[in-house]
């Protein structure tokens, strides 16, 4: 079937956000703790497609950040930023993804605009006050999405409250890492709705606000795909482009220890297992230690708490994910969380972040 692009992108794909040109479709997802930071968001960015640095404990590596982690945070930020803005050197986009559920979530957004970060990606939550908390600033704003609801809540409140609009949104699917908008029983159970139904839905709330506003919003797919032939057929369904994340980790700048990345190059389908998150919403993740231990009925008392996350109470929390996460980042098994996508078991080498994007795309020309 032959497809025509739409009006927010060209013949080769490149799509139009907020006055830019991103020349290649794709969204590197926010990865946090410290797994996406300047090194992998600019080298995304310099490909022509969207580089994104996760504001979750970004300051984990900062001498201070243990009596100090909300001003190593911030600190840190725009520090990644800026690194990944050298990067690029103008090319594509340089993104933050902030998540709801954090206690710094309104700071970092601030900090990262005053950095000059290109766009801010937002889910982990419903944002629904983002546009309050950007201003008049010069951004592009995108909310995460599991689907038609969500997509419709967010909007009509940005356009009520605010005057504006989403200038893109990410629609992410069951089989994505990390935190998922998903009912935790439906997820075990396999019951989620797919990619392929949920996208059409999106696409037709969306088209009312470009109605109302005038212009395109372009979507983005994410979660479970993996090769431009994937790729391709979403675009078919009316997407502009994807969002990947799990098959940046074996790129040789991914901000991540090469222990992390053998892991994950490790895994197996079979290893993959859904968990009750601290933040409150159940999430993907390999089957390590930590996570059979908490599956037995085990628990990780936190050894401090920074509270990072608004509604997480450290007395009862089973193990504290900011711990978790960064002993990930640096390759500890036995005591990490290591999120992933549901094609974690696929991954079969390093490769360049250009390599990488070259063989997406290449996959995905050949199927128009």
């Amino acid at each position: 079937m032959e497809r025509r692009p739409g009006a927010h992108e060209s013949a080769g794909g490149a799509v139009l956000i907020r006055g830019r040109t991103l020349q290649v479709p794709i969204l590197q997802g926010g990865m946090g703790v410290g797994v996406s930071l300047g090194g992998l968001a600019g080298a995304v960015a310099a490909q022509g497609a969207l580089g994104c640095i996760s504001t979750a404990d970004t300051g984990f590596r900062e001498p201070d950040f243990e009596k100090d982690p909300n001003g190593a945070n911030l600190r840190a930020l725009t520090k990644e930023i800026e690194k990944a803005r050298q990067i690029a050197r103008g090319k594509g986009m340089v993104a933050i993804n902030a998540m709801v559920a954090t206690a710094q979530y309104a700071d970092a957004v601030k900090t990262a605009i005053a950095a000059g970060v290109d766009a801010v990606i937002s889910g982990a939550g419903l944002p629904l006050d983002l546009p309050g908390i950007a201003g008049d600033a010069d951004v592009a704003l995108a909310p995460i999405v599991s689907g038609a609801r969500a997509a419709r809540l967010i909007l009509t409140r940005w356009a009520k409250h605010f005057g504006r609009c989403a200038d893109f949104v990410v629609v992410e699917g069951c089989e994505a890492g990390g935190h998922l908008g998903f009912d935790e029983q439906e997820l075990l159970k396999g019951q989620c709705p797919g990619l392929e139904q949920i996208l059409p839905e999106v696409l037709a709330e969306v088209k009312k606000f470009e109605e109302q506003f005038g212009h395109t919003i372009p979507v983005f797919v994410a979660g479970g795909v993996y090769t431009g032939q994937d790729m391709a057929r979403f675009t078919r369904l009316g997407a502009a482009g994807v969002q990947m994340a799990t098959r940046f980790i074996p790129t040789w700048e991914c901000d991540a220890s090469q222990a992390y990345k053998d892991v994950l190059l490790q895994a197996k389908a079979e290893d993959v297992r859904i968990i009750h998150s601290p933040v409150g919403m159940p999430g993907r993740a390999l089957a390590t230690p930590l996570v059979q231990r908490l599956e037995q009925g085990g628990r990780v008392p936190p050894r401090r708490c920074a509270r990072c996350l608004k509604s997480c109470d450290p007395g009862k929390a089973p193990y504290c994910i900011t711990h978790a996460l960064i002993r990930a980042v640096q390759g500890d098994v036995e005591n990490g969380l290591f999120f992933c996508g549901s094609n974690v078991g696929r991954l079969d080498k390093m490769r360049s972040v250009k390599e990488l994007i070259d063989e997406v795309m290449t996959e995905w020309r050949m199927q128009q």
